[in-house]
């Protein structure tokens, strides 16, 4: 039996060619030795394999067009909802009822206090428009008032709880009552004014203002008689009712008679009768609100 022929291995490489066992050729290395380089153009005009989706979606004219259009969209939306914003909650005339400094704050609370002092209650007009609160100190605010209201509220607190008697639900009444008295207040005075058709500039803001103004009285009352007892508390209450109707109708008769104010002289007839009636019942009311809404703050 002839022994058999002596098999000569040959390497792979002078094949050209993978091990003749493997069914799929080895591709690793040639990946690894292309990995992060740039692709050719393919000719047929599709972007490069490294091209960013962020990128070709920036270039594409359509979104770009989209992107003019959501900004453009975007804009109409924003100056729509301002013009539904002013129409329901007039941003720009309280703007005006708060552009006041420090100067103009000292004056107006010793107004408020001693307005037997003060000669001149006409508003000042700039092109038939109202100065600005911080260069006339007749012109009503709404600084004072929302600060005097925080504060008021603040004092009941304290004077709650010097009695042993604070609790928020307690705390809360007493903000929500004088608010519901300052609503009542503004309704009962618009409806007056409607049924005596009294032709006037007083606006509702305005009312606002000048029926806020009584807070600042009543937190002087109640300090006073947290410091010296009902007699403190009696003493500068009375002297800030007193003030508080005094301003009132210096201010309110201006403002609701005006025609008699322009002429000099109060006009006989019914109508301004009426209106004058109404003015000494605002004045009027100003007092006994001060009073039951601090009374029992103070024991």
């Amino acid at each position: 039996m002839p022994a058999p022929a002596s098999k000569r291995r040959i390497p792979v490489s002078h094949l050209g060619m993978s091990d003749p066992h493997q069914l799929f050729d080895d591709t690793s290395s040639a990946q690894s030795r292309g990995y992060g380089a740039q692709r050719e153009p393919s000719g047929l005009g599709y972007p490069t394999a490294s091209a960013s989706p962020q990128g070709a979606f920036l270039n594409d004219p359509v979104s770009n067009m989209a992107m003019a259009y959501g900004s453009s969209l975007a804009a109409q939306g924003k100056e729509l909802v301002d013009k539904n914003i002013d129409r329901f909650i007039p941003v720009t005339k309280l703007k005006y009822y708060f552009a006041v400094d420090t100067l103009y704050v000292g004056k107006k609370l010793g107004l408020l206090f001693f307005p037997y002092l003060h000669q001149d209650w006409e508003v000042q007009y700039q092109q038939d428009t109202p100065v600005a609160p911080r260069f006339d100190i007749n012109a009503p605010d709404l600084y004072i008032p929302a600060m005097a209201f925080i504060t008021y509220i603040l004092v009941a607190g304290l004077a709650l709880g010097t009695q042993e008697r604070f609790s928020p639900d307690l705390l809360g009444l007493q903000a929500s009552s004088a608010l519901a008295w300052l609503t009542l207040e503004v309704l009962a005075i618009l409806l007056s004014l409607y049924l005596v058709t009294a032709n006037t500039d007083l606006t509702t803001i305005d009312l606002v203002a000048f029926l806020g103004y009584k807070y600042v009285g009543m937190i002087g009352g109640v300090l006073m008689g947290l410091l010296f007892g009902k007699i403190g508390y009696y003493l500068v209450l009375g002297w800030c009712c007193v003030s508080i109707f005094v301003f009132m109708i210096r201010t309110l008769r201006l403002k609701i008679l005006a025609e008699a104010a322009a002429e000099g002289v109060p006009v006989r007839g019914a109508r301004n009768q009426l209106r004058m009636y109404l003015t000494m019942a605002v004045a009027a009311a100003q007092p006994l609100l001060m009073y039951w809404l601090t009374f029992h703050l103070v024991r």
